[in-house]
């Protein structure tokens, strides 16, 4: 089951949607990684540069396997290292955007890979990159701190829906 919504990003207007567990190796353009990380219960949270408070994520480098962008946006960005599970995908759909530039840096319908990360290292914080510090934040009180589209809140209800699989 997918679920969607229209979003604003800086006056572009998308539509988002999200598919639980859609197969990686279908022919689709993953173009960036996010993910829940978990510690003791709590969610960390990363303070990014102009974005405000939200999950560790980001681009995918020429070389890189999503998996492994994953690990490197979490250790760059919140300076954590662990196992991870993957959730599913938000299709970001620029169909519908008039101010969408063919042949610019995204494709037309491209997609967000999300994980669910399992912290077994937690390093100093140094906030050497895009973000400024990093906060542990009970699951139920994300919503009133992280700043990004309820579908974010969706992709959580799943990786605390995973967390009660590995318990298992």
């Amino acid at each position: 089951m997918s679920e969607f919504i229209y979003a604003d990003w800086n006056g572009h207007h998308v539509k988002l949607t999200w598919y639980p567990m859609k197969d990686l190796s279908e022919n689709i353009t993953v173009t960036s990684v996010h993910g829940y990380c978990f510690s003791e219960g709590k969610i960390l949270l990363v303070n990014v540069t102009g974005r405000g408070f939200n999950v560790p994520g980001g681009h995918i480098e020429n070389g890189e396997t999503v998996e492994e962008a994953f690990h490197r946006e979490a250790f760059e960005e919140a300076y954590v290292k662990g196992g991870i599970h993957y959730l599913g995908v938000i299709e970001v759909s620029h169909e519908d955007n008039p101010l969408f530039v063919t042949g610019g840096k995204y494709p037309l319908i491209g997609y967000q890979a999300f994980y669910r990360m399992d912290i077994k290292e937690c390093y100093p914080f140094l906030g050497t990159n895009e973000t400024t510090s990093r906060i542990w934040v009970e699951p139920e009180q994300v919503k009133n701190v992280m700043n990004d589209h309820e579908l974010a809140l969706l992709v959580l209800q799943h990786a605390l829906k995973m967390d009660e699989c590995l318990l298992d």
